[in-house]
Parts: structure tokens; sequence; C-alpha cells
């Protein structure tokens, strides 16, 4: 049992050791970015197990669902480049002080990240599972308030 405990040990502390790492090398961004990612794989998961459940699988609809999010890959690099691009011209503009970081990314992240969350949502209503309606309301009102956001801080 002794053996056992150390084993688990290991992987506990090799994990958290990763998770310190990611968040140093990354920060909060990182965290945003792993989300999606989770988000987006749970989301094409609940999807085939959906349409499987209902028997309307099809790998031609699977292949779409995968193009679906290689484009929303390539819209979080386009965001990614904007953030570059619009720190690197805050920086060098003479009297602008200005501290840019990042703003495109993560609104874009959050964005994509409620709208995977409620297609998860429908995906396990389609599934037989009962989903609240204040929790599909929850959803849609922060993928609206990223959208409210964006539009009130366009020169950000």
């Amino acid at each position: 049992m002794e053996h056992t405990n150390n084993i688990f040990l290991a992987i506990k502390a090799a994990i958290v050791a990763l998770c310190g790492g990611f968040t140093a090398a990354f920060g909060w961004l990182g965290w945003l970015i792993v989300a999606w990612v989770a988000c987006m794989v749970i989301d094409w998961i609940s999807g085939s197990a959906a349409a499987a459940a209902k028997g309307e699988w099809s790998s031609a609809t699977a292949r779409a669902g995968i193009w679906h999010k290689a484009g929303m890959i390539l819209v979080v690099i386009v965001a990614a480049l904007a953030d570059c691009v619009l720190a690197m011209a805050v920086e060098h503009l003479p009297g602008l002080a200005i501290n840019y970081t990042t703003l495109v990314l993560p609104m874009v992240l959050a964005w994509y990240i409620f709208t995977e969350l409620g297609s998860i949502a429908e995906n396990a209503t389609d599934m037989g599972a009962p989903v609240p309606s204040w929790l599909t309301k929850l959803l849609a009102a922060g993928k609206t308030a990223v959208d409210k956001t964006a539009d009130d801080n366009p020169a950000h």
C-alpha cells in the first residue's frame, strides 16, 4: 500500500510542477487557451455522442466539425497576431504613454469558450440530459457580455 501511495504522490507532484511551470510561462492567458481547447474537444466529443445517440452520426458531419474547429484556431491565431501588432504599434508611437499587453485574444477566447459551453449544453440536451434553462441563459449572457465589452472598447 505504501508503494501505491508513493506513486500517487509522485504523479500529483508531477502534475503540480507541470501546472506551475505552465502558469509561470504563460500566465492567465495560457489557462484561458487551455480552457478553450478543452471546451473544443468536449464539444466535438459530446456532439459526436449526441449524433450517435440519435442514430445520426456521420463521418462527413464529424469532419465538418473538425474543419469548423480548425477555422476557430485560425481566428485565435489572427487575434494573437493582432495583439502583437497593436502592442508594437503602441510601443513605438511617440508621445503615447499607453501600456498595451493584450485585449483582442482574451476577448476572442472568452467568446469562443461561451460559444463552446453553450454547444456542449445543447449536446447534453440532445443526449437526453435535462439542462436547466438558467444555465443556457447564463451562457448566452456571458457571450453577450463579451460582445458588449468588445463593442464598448474598440480602440483598446
